[in-house]
């Protein structure tokens, strides 16, 4: 607070006592002045730092204690000044705790204001974790978008700058794709609701202004369904290549549209994941026992007194319901009530293209947290390698399910032939009769229906026999074949 409410003699003053440039803008002063207060803060140091402060108010006590205009004296020193006479022990210990993170203290000045805002015990917005987002610090905390006027547009400036060890895990990090490296500096918004974690929002008209150049913000998904708005993907806003990677200050410009709704904007140095090294670390701590989802299995299974309709078993498919493919990770949220499984792999790189997390079997929220990968599916894969389907049995045993023609070994239409092995195996020939001269057996297609004039016939036959009683029983083709053999 000292430091910050120097002027920019007394920076130069500052800095040259030791033995630093003195040359530069304002705010470029005060970040050099404030990086001498977090790393190089030794007893001489505070010594003229308090000098100085102390010389400037007892010059404007004294212009104080004469007759004039009583605005002249700025409300942004009256605190100042008020927070300092309370007793220089809490000013000592603000500014040499070593615990101190400047890049969150200078961060701290958006929407133009003058000081850091006082300390109000009340809820801090908080954001949702992000899969494919490790957060390493937080450069600036979630802050409310406070409108300077009644213009529909907006502007909120922030202005910040790196300390050398988070350059240096920039500048080292790998490269995900040419020019954009995986440890990054990210502009997160969101709306101004403390009730629970929120996730990402755009608020209308944004545009966000780095240093002396405009960043791209995602643009809008376009909807083939008529009447259907067009949906922008909400996610952090990459400003590390418009950065600069040094000790120079940073000035992030915010414009927003002020349509009634509250926002609030953080900065976060982040490490951006891929999908494989998101799959890498669900195959370490994911893996669900075999026997734990053996158990799953039985409970799923376990007769319900109150149910009428017992449950033997439950099918499940082996094919991806993503991409129709033989599951090669097969993975589930641990809240799905289904043991169908998805392949880990896609859901993993859909995700990674457009964030829903949301299960593809129930359509439920199935965040990166809540996925396991099933052990028992895992092991079946390995040993039921020519069907596309299981069934899951009471006592959490397994068996396979074959498709209907590969489990059929015989003809759809199955051909008997009578006579030919039950009498003296004859053989039908062409011309009808069998060896020595003696008639083949007759051949029965017992798939066939007779033919309509038969079928008359037999009704006939059965209404004579309802009026005159019981006849002989009419020889079957086969039978008169039988005879006619022997």
């Amino acid at each position: 607070n000292m430091v910050m409410s120097f002027r920019v003699s007394d920076l130069q003053m500052l800095l040259g006592f030791v033995g630093r440039s003195k040359s530069g803008l304002k705010h470029e002063l005060v970040t050099r002045a404030l990086q001498l207060v977090q790393f190089d803060c030794s007893p001489e140091v505070f010594k003229k730092i308090k000098e100085l402060y102390e010389t400037r108010y007892a010059k404007k006590s004294s212009e104080v204690a004469q007759p004039q205009p009583q605005q002249h004296r700025s409300p942004e020193a009256l605190s100042i000044h008020s927070s300092y006479d309370r007793g220089s022990t809490v000013a000592r210990t603000s500014i040499s705790t070593t615990n101190i993170d400047y890049p969150a203290l200078y961060g701290k000045y958006l929407n133009g204001l003058g000081r850091l805002p006082p300390k109000v015990a009340k809820p801090e917005v908080r954001l949702v974790k992000l899969p494919f987002y490790t957060t390493l610090d937080e450069l600036l905390k979630p802050t409310e978008l406070v409108p300077q006027n009644n213009e529909k547009l907006q502007e909120s400036p922030c202005i910040f700058a790196l300390t050398p060890r988070q350059v240096e895990l920039i500048r080292n990090s790998r490269e995900l794709q040419p020019g954009v490296k995986s440890v990054q500096v990210v502009l997160r918004i969101c709306y101004t609701d403390t009730s629970s974690p929120q996730e990402d929002q755009y608020p209308p008209n944004i545009a966000v202004k780095v240093n002396h150049s405009y960043c791209s913000v995602p643009g809008y998904y376009p909807s083939n369904k008529p009447g259907v708005e067009p949906k922008r993907p909400c996610r952090p806003i990459n400003l590390t290549h418009l950065m600069y990677l040094s000790a120079a200050t940073n000035r992030i410009t915010v414009t927003w549209g002020n349509y009634g709704k509250s926002y609030s904007v953080g900065l976060y140095l982040v490490r951006q994941m891929t999908s494989a090294e998101l799959l890498q670390r669900l195959k370490t701590i994911g893996i669900k026992h075999p026997e734990l989802c053996k158990a799953l299995v039985k409970e799923k299974l376990r007769l319900d007194p109150d149910s009428e309709i017992a449950t033997t078993g439950v099918r499940v498919s082996l094919i991806c319901p993503l991409v129709k493919m033989r599951l090669s990770v097969p993975c589930r949220a641990e809240t799905c009530a289904h043991l169908q499984c998805f392949d880990a792999v896609f859901y993993l790189q859909m995700n990674e293209k457009k964030p829903t997390w949301m299960c593809p079997v129930c359509d439920k929220p199935a965040p990166y947290d809540q996925l396991i990968i099933d052990g028992l599916l895992s092991k079946i894969l390995t040993e039921c390698e020519d069907a596309d389907e299981i069934e899951y049995l009471v006592d959490g045993s397994w068996c396979p399910i074959r498709a209907e023609k590969e489990r059929s070994c015989s003809p759809q239409c199955p051909i008997l032939v009578l006579g030919s092995s039950d009498v003296n195996g004859l053989l039908p020939t062409p011309n009808g009769n069998g060896e020595n001269g003696k008639a083949a057996a007759d051949v029965v297609d017992l798939t066939l229906d007779s033919s309509s004039s038969e079928e008359e016939e037999e009704e006939d036959e059965e209404e004579d026999d309802d009026d005159e009683g019981p006849q002989p029983k009419r020889r079957c083709s086969y039978e008169k074949g039988l005879v006619s053999a022997c």
